[in-house]
């Protein structure tokens, strides 16, 4: 299944995580204020990305399929088709596939946070 069109960006061991993820620009060049960026991501079997803080944009990371475990400031969370992971400007995130034979795939949507 493919989520996105055109070849994607590749990016391995993200944020000092394991494996790789593909990511598909959404958005492109479009203009649509506030968000900045729509990206649909698909993090390799067995894969992670490592702990990183939301410095520019607030984001909203939506689970598509597969299984796994986001965590928020340290919290854990499962995460997996129709989670919605909420991240404030300054929040960090972390993300792992426990599946070991299927990707896991999810949207993020950052915004320009009001102020």
């Amino acid at each position: 299944m493919q989520i996105g069109r055109g070849e994607p960006s590749v990016r391995d061991n993200l944020f000092g995580g394991a494996g790789t993820v593909l990511v598909w620009d959404l958005l492109g060049a479009r203009s649509a204020a506030p968000f900045t960026a729509v990206l649909a991501c698909e993090l390799s079997e067995a894969g992670s990305v490592g702990r990183h803080s939301q410095q520019r944009d607030a984001e909203i990371v939506i689970g598509l399929t597969g299984c796994g475990e986001a965590k928020v400031d340290g919290r854990a969370l499962p995460f997996g088709p129709g989670a919605v992971i909420h991240l404030p400007l300054g929040a960090a995130l972390e993300l792992v596939n426990e599946r070991t034979d299927a990707p896991l795939r999810y949207l993020i949507i950052k915004a320009n946070s009001p102020g």
